[in-house]
C-alpha cells in the first residue's frame, strides 16, 4: 500500500470536519435544547451527545492510546436506552467529556504514523488479524466516524 499516508491524511480530515460539526451543533445548546427528543418518543440530544463521547472515549484503548477517561458514561449512554435511568450526566458534563476525549484522540492521533493505523486494534486477536488484516485501526477510525455522521444527521432533524 503506497497511498497509506494519502488515506490516513483523508480519514483524519473527514474525522475532524465530523468532529467540529459534532462540537459546534452540541455545544451550542443550551440546557434546556439538549432535552428535546430527535423525534417524538425517541432518543433527546444530550443522550446522543453523552452516546458519542462513550463510544469515542471507548477508541482510546482500542487504538493503543491510553485508558478510558469516562467509562462510567457507558451505563448511561449505551447499554441502557434513553430516559431508562434517573441520574444521568448533566450537560455540562457531557460537553466537558466531549472537550476532554476529543483533545486526547486528536493528542493521539497526531502521534500514530501511517503504518500505526494498519496494525490491528486492541478488539481483534492476532490469529483473526492474520486472517483479516482489514481489522485494524484504521477501520476503527472510519467505522467510528461514519457512526458519528449517522447520529449527527439525526441530531440536525431533531433541531427542525
Amino acid at each position: 500500500m503506497g497511498n497509506e499516508g494519502s488515506y490516513v491524511a483523508l480519514g483524519l480530515k473527514v474525522w475532524r470536519a465530523q468532529i467540529e460539526r459534532a462540537g459546534k451543533l452540541f455545544g451550542g445548546l443550551s440546557s434546556e435544547e439538549v432535552l428535546r427528543e430527535i423525534a417524538p418518543g425517541r432518543n433527546r440530544l444530550l443522550y446522543l451527545w453523552g452516546h458519542l463521547t462513550a463510544i469515542h472515549d471507548a477508541m482510546l484503548p482500542l487504538l493503543g492510546l491510553g485508558e478510558r477517561l469516562h467509562p462510567e458514561f457507558d451505563v448511561a449512554f449505551v447499554s441502557n436506552p434513553d430516559k431508562s435511568r434517573a441520574g444521568i450526566p448533566s450537560h455540562e458534563q457531557v460537553r466537558r467529556a466531549w472537550n476532554v476525549v476529543h483533545a486526547e484522540l486528536w493528542k493521539g492521533f497526531e502521534k500514530m504514523s501511517s503504518s500505526d493505523w494498519v496494525q490491528r486494534h486492541s478488539a481483534v486477536s492476532e490469529e483473526d488479524f492474520a486472517k483479516d488484516a482489514s481489522r485494524n485501526r484504521f477501520s476503527i477510525l472510519l467505522s467510528r466516524t461514519n457512526h458519528l455522521s449517522y447520529h449527527l444527521g439525526q441530531a440536525v432533524l431533531g433541531l427542525k
